[in-house]
């Protein structure tokens, strides 16, 4: 199974030598963006943003496709749902009780184009970043909320973990489903009820691989005495630069203009 969130892609580029703050801020950014977009300017503008992303980042446009496949589901059950359930508009399709209006037509294509623009943006964000990258660039960003209590170091060290352990994961689960293959069991056939009786033989030993992975890391940072931000220091701090303020500037007129647009112009 090919998942790019998570996956690390080192290669040199403008993308890659950006500061983990920019990425993640620019990332939040463009997703305010683009739930805010309306019409198809601010959706062309965001298209435009992501493709000279991706341009810039040197990373196979394919590794960035390899995402969508697993919301492709998602993505489906989105779009049917938004056009069978949405009665707003004129009827362009009938037949029987199913009715399909071009408003949920137009909400649904949106919906899709949200989706798959947000799981690109994302998966730009990890092939770019390494995982201590996103540790360090994570804990920088929720240090002010030290203040009030909140263990940043922990939760960026825990995102981080979760984001590594997304494709071991996956790769554990593919493993799993090839050896019950193997062994003679149907994930395909039957009923809906006995397809999800099938993936028992697979959810049962995936979590206790995970919890068997969890244990060993534990075990792992123990040994090597880690007990968080305690006393912890850096080598390098990180510190922005020109094209990290560039960055900023960019994505965050990007949320300025689909506000605009969004509240004079209704676009």
């Amino acid at each position: 199974m090919n998942v790019t969130i998570g996956q690390y892609y080192p290669v040199d580029s403008i993308i890659h030598n950006l500061d983990s703050r920019s990425k993640i801020m620019a990332t939040m950014l463009y997703i305010i963006g683009l739930f805010t977009a309306k019409g198809i300017i601010g959706y062309t503008l965001a298209i435009i943003i992501l493709a000279v992303a991706i341009y810039l980042s040197n990373v196979p446009f394919r590794l960035m496709l390899g995402g969508l496949k697993g919301i492709l589901i998602i993505i489906i059950f989105t779009v049917v749902l938004n056009l069978l359930f949405t009665r707003q508009g004129d009827v362009i399709f009938s037949l029987g009780i199913i009715k399909i209006t071009d408003y949920g037509a137009l909400l649904s294509l949106k919906m899709a184009v949200r989706l798959i623009l947000l799981i690109v943006a994302s998966s730009v964000m990890t092939l770019t970043t390494s995982p201590i990258e996103l540790t360090v660039g994570m804990e920088y960003l929720l240090k002010p909320f030290k203040r009030i209590g909140v263990p940043a170091h922990e939760i960026s060290m825990m995102m981080s973990i979760a984001l590594r352990f997304i494709p071991t994961l996956i790769e554990e689960l593919d493993k799993i489903k090839k050896a019950q293959m193997a062994r003679g069991a149907d994930f395909d056939g039957g009923k809906l009820t006995d397809r999800a009786k099938s993936l028992l033989p697979l959810l049962v030993p995936l979590f206790v691989s995970s919890f068997r992975r969890a244990v060993e890391l534990a075990t792992a940072m123990e040994a090597r005495c880690y007990r968080g931000d305690i006393n912890r220091t850096r080598m390098n701090e990180p510190v922005l630069k020109r094209n990290d303020y560039i960055t900023f500037s960019i994505y965050g007129g990007f949320v300025i203009v689909t506000l605009l647009l969004r509240l004079i112009w209704g676009l």
